[in-house]
């Protein structure tokens, strides 16, 4: 199957969200004040993947239900979104129940400027969607949900318990894992079957890190069937354990596996939540490069804080987030609009002195 990128997300009663409606484009830097709602449209295309991985009722009870609800359960009765991609959509309604949980009221599928229902059992646990094909318009939406063709993640966390810095199972490496926890095998596996790929992840890496040689993968000698991720340093032959990489460095080696692992193996929209965290300017520099090479033929989506990250990229590739007395806003920024602002000034400036919003 093609490529199938997002075109628009409808989001009401969700967080922060009251109702918006977010056009998107091949690439999105998503930015705002703390509170704006950045992070809880990044959640809403989480909450669609865990939906998918049937995980709903294990979000609603790590996170709770009030905070899932905007405003809280006395202010709203019930969650609604509706994701559209090349001329199709699939969106769902979901409601609470007695015991606290989200379950499903309505799911339909469109086409167009058409929506049929889903035949559904009222008010159940799981997505109807998944169990099967009903009529001619179903194959085209219900193949794009399964891929998981849209992903979100997260390499915030580089403590000592982290997935990437634990043992991973050489089988694990299907797709990159949303927390990189599958780093070692997926590394491993890029080497063994796409050395081009690998050969390019390295050089980038030397780039950002040019005391880094090469990573050392190697299945465990006691258990051939799992491998932990070991690097080393130029003009040593001591082997470093990933512990001593440097936080930076380690996010660094994740974004770059991430968006230069080959083609067919990425999903179709990557979506990043503050990418640029404990990384210096220069590696923010040669990230939004590999940004900009991968948008060519994917989708990103990226919350953002960063000013250097920012002038990166066009106003038209920017999305405003503002907390407003109606919830959360996103608006597109206009090159054409902010032209006079921005031959005079970097987009960043134009940020500070508040000419678009985003700011607190």
């Amino acid at each position: 199957m093609e490529d199938v990128k997002l075109k628009r997300v409808k989001i009401c009663g969700f967080k922060s969200i009251k109702e918006s409606t977010i056009d998107l484009h091949n690439i999105n830097i998503l930015i705002g004040p703390n509170g704006s709602g950045k992070s809880n449209f990044i959640s809403a295309l989480y909450f669609l993947q865990n939906i998918l991985d049937k995980k709903l009722q294990e979000v609603v009870g790590k996170a709770g239900l009030p905070s899932l609800l905007y405003g809280g359960v006395k202010t709203t009765k019930e969650i609604g979104m509706e994701f559209f991609f090349n001329q199709n959509s699939y969106g769902f309604k979901l409601v609470p129940n007695d015991a606290g949980n989200l379950v499903f009221s309505r799911e339909c599928y469109g086409w167009n400027d058409g929506h049929w229902s889903v035949p559904r059992t009222p008010y159940g646990y799981e997505s109807e969607f998944e169990k099967g094909v009903r009529n001619n318009i179903e194959p085209y939406v219900k193949p794009v949900l399964e891929a998981k063709k849209w992903r979100v993640y997260h390499f915030h966390d580089t403590t000592s318990t982290a997935g990437m810095k634990q043992v991973g199972m050489l089988s694990d490496t299907v797709s990159l894992q949303h927390d990189a926890s599958n780093l070692a095998p997926f590394l491993y596996m890029l080497k063994q079957s796409y050395p081009e790929s690998y050969d390019d992840i390295l050089c980038v890496v030397k780039m950002v890190a040019p005391y880094f040689s090469d990573f050392v993968l190697e299945p465990n000698a006691e258990n051939n069937e799992i491998i932990r991720l070991r690097w080393k340093q130029v003009g040593q032959d001591e082997v470093f354990g990933v512990n001593q990489l440097s936080d930076g460095t380690l996010r660094f080696i994740c974004l770059a596996t991430l968006l230069l692992q080959p083609s067919e193996l990425q999903p179709t929209t990557i979506i990043l939540d503050e990418p640029e965290l404990g990384l210096h300017p220069h590696a923010i520099a040669v990230f939004a490069e590999l940004v900009h090479m991968v948008s060519s033929k994917k989708q990103l989506i990226i919350s953002t804080q960063s000013t250097d990250l920012l002038d990166k990229f066009d106003a038209d590739d920017v999305i405003v987030a503002e907390l407003t007395s109606e919830g959360s806003k996103y608006v597109h920024l206009s090159s054409e609009k902010l032209k006079e602002w921005l031959d005079e000034y970097a987009l960043s400036t134009v940020w500070k002195m508040n000419i678009f919003g985003g700011q607190p």
